[in-house]
């Protein structure tokens, strides 16, 4: 096949200019001076370069025009970005933080180090990570001490507090600072990773196991720069919808190279820059190590980082090498050095750092006969003590004063470290440190001795923790500085100070009442009435926060377009093609609508920031997040746990649930098993109601708790598209609509006088779509068995699973107090007769309340095993055997199986509804 002639002719002249030599020096001279004399002949260096990019700019135009093949590069050169005349100084006594980082160093290896030695005959072995921190402490040594404002109402220094995703695996080294500064004790240390008595610490950052002072999870590698990117996007919008004053706030992201390989980690870059969010600062902790070994040992992280996020729109800023490089650099005339540093793959840089100054004589400056002339007057010593930019702290502040001064753009600072920095022998830069948490008496010696750390031999084999007296220097700084930044950091608050009154469930009486004859609506529709209904609530309206991935006209939300209009934070520069329509699409700067668009993992972060808003922002909001069902749990399955751990509240709406509902889209996108993963998540609550006024009540339910009370709660609800009738609430049933279970029709209306006493009696317990089959059910019951059936709404199988597994527990650990029955217990030991749970969901979800049901009974369950296919849905419940006709022959066999009935009235059943007994289990079907 012929080559493109297009490409062919680009290949051919991007090799000729590969390949061009310089024909005329003098010229390119002159091109050089020139550019070089608009710098320096400008009133300052910011106008010469901005003067020098605005004419490169015009030149690759105007070649552009010419047909000329430009060359592209989203790349800088291996170096700093800033250069040394431009770097900011620190104010700080940099002697005092280097001691301070020592003991820090120090305390978060003995942490690690003695929770690995204290319980031999408990294996010994409880995990924990020496090197990451070692990688970084200069980094958070600049943070903590010049940077990272805590909340403060202090007049004059009122701040909202900077949010800091600490990169999970250097927590010993927070705990080790806040040791020193009173806020953790010695005993909390020693337990560290021991935390079943309530005294150790968290193993990682995790706000439900410290509530009060980790503020995100993290160790969930990619989805703290995810999380970290909506919830600067959601200081935004506070501020633009005037809730809250944000503008003085930053987001702080640390994350490792490698975790930069999770997909996660850079799915929302475009977003940030898309946003201008200038208060999200990435640090990107680049020690060129993973886990296992290099991250790119062929290759350059720091530079394939520098083209993705300069790419996206990002503000980049390199620090790859320390002071002492500045000389070297200063003399590289010819760029021999620079060109050295390029041409050396990352996985020749850890080798350096795990060998000696000879080995980086050898090996990296004697790549080249200039460089190693550069070098020839240093001792080994000297060349092996040429350090990297990350433990540099009069450059690692700089960086960080240059980043967070700089606006329109997010920034990621890309900093190269070594991981396990002054381990040496033992870790330093080798590919087994990250797993290293056990060292020897030799090597906590070194470690010592590396540090200076104030500790004898003597002490040595108890790795004792080091803080210093109160009233030394070191310890009077560290106060100091958190002082002038309004308080210690990190710090979670608990509770918002503001407080709410949930509306009464009256509020929502046009979703209680029963739909007016011949009307029919959907749970989904019940939905946007309760949320159309809260909006207009003077007090909670504002709250609100609607969440979409691109579904609102499936949902049927695409009203609120206008009524409440999509955020965006340049407005709306466009006329909508339905601007002449009711509802036609609105963004606007102050919008209370998210619109994700196809995005469920960014949906389910704005979701988290929004949700956890009363503890980041002193704020109560409350969340929608509205999705087909199909697409949480399964896809963001990772971010519902860790909007467990970060203590969420609000509501997250699994619109057209169940496996035959959402009949025409097939398997990817009917669920029938998001309710058992909501149910692994202790706090998170979670209803498959069947009609409006369960809805309603347990959405008000939601409010009181959520809002009113601040549980330390969630909701998930799933939501159906079939339109029915809507029977209304019956009061008195509230509190059993939430518990999980009520009785929704007593059996035997349809039978002759005088039968229903006597009749068979079973009892039907059905959730969402499937219910109004149990209903159906109990009409072919009557009519063609003669067999009274009550029908029992329930709302949540989970829920009623942790009531009995409460009950149960209370009863094993209290042998000698009268027994706890277990809701399902109560509601049902007064109506006789076998049970059958039916629902939209796999057999395993009806299957939990198995253990209490009334003993003697019979238990039968109806399930949706298997994988989603299109049809319709009577074809489809079929299929899955949970029709009526499925439901009735569950029941006779559960009567025959207790004796009530013949056996052969089964067969009969089966027979009559025509049902094939031979087809294939529809788990495998």
């Amino acid at each position: 096949m012929a080559a493109n002639p297009e490409q062919a002719r680009a290949d051919t002249l991007g090799k000729a200019a590969n390949e061009v030599q310089d024909t005329d020096a003098q010229e390119t001279r002159e091109w050089i001076d020139a550019l070089s004399a608009v710098i320096a002949n400008s009133p300052s260096n910011d106008e010469g370069r901005a003067r020098a990019h605005f004419l490169l700019e015009q030149l690759l135009e105007q070649a552009r025009q010419e047909g000329i093949d430009t060359p592209f590069s989203a790349t800088t050169g291996y170096v700093n970005t800033i250069e040394p005349s431009d770097e900011v100084p620190s104010p700080g006594n940099l002697l005092i933080e280097q001691r301070l980082r020592a003991y820090m160093r120090w305390n978060a290896m003995a942490m690690v180090v003695k929770a690995n030695r204290l319980h031999p005959a408990d294996g010994g072995d409880l995990g924990g990570h020496i090197g990451s921190f070692a990688s970084l402490a200069s980094l958070f040594g600049a943070g903590f001490n010049h940077f990272w404002h805590a909340e403060s109402a202090e007049p004059g220094k009122e701040h909202g507090g900077d949010c800091l995703y600490i990169q999970g695996h250097v927590s010993p080294g927070v705990y080790a600072r806040a040791y020193l500064e009173g806020r953790l004790t010695e005993e909390q240390l020693l337990n560290f990773r021991q935390e079943v008595d309530g005294k150790g610490l968290s193993s990682y950052p995790h706000p439900k196991l410290m509530p009060e002072f980790w503020q995100f999870p993290t160790v969930s590698m990619g989805l703290g720069p995810l999380m970290a990117i909506y919830q600067a996007r959601f200081l935004k919008y506070l501020h633009a919808r005037g809730i809250a004053n944000t503008e003085n706030r930053k987001v702080w992201v640390f994350c490792g190279d490698g975790e930069m390989d999770e997909v996660e980690s850079l799915g929302a870059i475009s977003l940030a820059a898309r946003e201008n969010l200038d208060n999200l600062i990435f640090v990107i902790n680049c020690n060129l190590q993973r886990l296992d070994g290099p991250v790119r040992g062929n290759g350059k992280i720091i530079q394939e980082l520098e083209g993705e996020f300069r790419g996206s729109g990002w503000n980049v800023i390199k620090l790859v090498w320390g002071s002492n490089w500045d000389p070297l650099l200063a003399r590289d005339k010819n760029g021999a050095l620079r060109k050295v540093m390029m041409d050396t793959p990352d996985g020749d840089y850890q080798a350096m750092k795990a060998n000696d100054g000879a080995y980086v004589r050898k090996h990296f400056f004697g790549q080249n006969p200039e460089t190693l002339e550069m070098v020839s007057r240093m001792s080994d010593e000297e060349i092996f003590d040429l350090r990297r930019g990350g433990h540099d702290s009069k450059k690692v502040y700089a960086a960080f004063h240059k980043a967070v001064n700089h606006t329109g753009q997010p920034t990621v600072l890309l900093i190269k470290t070594v991981k396990g920095f002054g381990m040496g022998k033992i870790g330093e830069g080798k590919n087994n440190v990250h797993q290293t948490k056990k060292l020897s008496d030799e090597d906590i010696k070194a470690f010592r001795d590396r540090f200076n750390i104030p500790i004898p031999d003597s002490q040595l084999p108890e790795v004792p923790f080091y803080k210093p007296a109160d009233d030394t220097p070191e310890m009077k700084y560290l106060h100091e500085r958190r002082k002038a930044l309004g308080g210690y950091l990190p710090h979670r608050r608990t509770k918002a100070d503001e407080s709410f009154t949930a509306p009464s469930l009256e509020t929502f009486k046009a979703v209680i009442e029963p739909t007016p004859e011949g009307r029919e609506i959907s749970t989904t529709q019940a939905y946007v009435r309760f949320l159309t209904q809260l909006l207009r609530d003077q007090a909670l309206g504002a709250r609100v926060v609607p969440i979409l991935v691109d579904e609102a006209r499936t949902f049927g939300m695409e009203g609120l377009f206008r009524q409440i209009g999509i955020y965006n934070p340049a407005g709306q520069k466009y006329t909508p093609v339905d601007k002449d329509q009711v509802m036609y699409y609105k963004e606007d700067k102050k919008g209370q609508i998210l619109q994700e668009g196809i995005n469920e993992a960014g949906g389910m972060s704005s979701w988290i920031a929004a949700a956890t808003s009363y503890s980041t922002n002193n704020r109560i909001m409350i969340p929608f997040y509205v999705y087909y069902s199909m697409f949480g749990f399964q896809r963001v399955g990772d971010l519902a746990w860790a909007a467990g751990d970060m203590q969420a509240r609000g509501f997250l709406l699994g619109g057209t649930s169940g496996r035959t509902t959402l009949n025409g889209e097939g398997l990817q996108h009917e669920d029938g098993h998001s309710h058992i993963l909501a149910g692994t998540i202790p706090n998170c609550v979670s209803y498959d109601p069947t009609y409006a006024h369960e809805v309603a009540v347990i959405m008000q339910d939601g409010l009181k708790r959520m809002v009113e009370r601040q549980e330390n709660v969630f909701y998930y609800i799933t939501l159906l598209n079939e339109n029915y009738a809507m029977p209304g609430l019956t009061p008195g049933t509230e509190a059993q609509i939430v518990k999980g279970m009520y009785l929704l029709q007593e059996g035997g209306q349809g039978l002759a006088k005088g039968q229903a006493g006597t009749a068979p009696r079973v009892q039907l317990l059905g959730s969402g779509t499937i219910l109004r089959e149990s209903i159906a059910a109990r009409e072919l019951l009557e009519k063609d068995w003669g067999v009274a059936a009550n029908v029992w709404s329930c709302p949540s199988f989970n829920e009623l699973t942790r009531d009995g597994q409460d009950a149960e527990r209370w009863n094993l650990l209290h042998p000698l107090d009268t027994p706890r029955v277990p809701f399902v217990g109560q509601q049902l030991e007064k109506h006789t007769g076998p049970v059958v749970a039916s629902t939209d969901y796999m057999k395993a979800y009806a299957e939990q309340i198995r253990p209490f049901i009334p003993r003697g009974r019979t238990y039968k369950v109806l399930g949706t095993d298997g994988f989603g296919r299109s049809d319709f849905r009577s074809k489809l419940r079929e299929h899955f055997e949970i029709n009526r006709h499925y439901i009735v022959v569950a029941a006779l066999k559960a009567l025959s199986e207790e004796g009530t009935v013949p056996v052969a009235k089964v067969a009969e059943a089966i027979r009559k509804y025509g049902i094939h007994a031979d087809k294939v289990n529809p788990l495998y079907a």
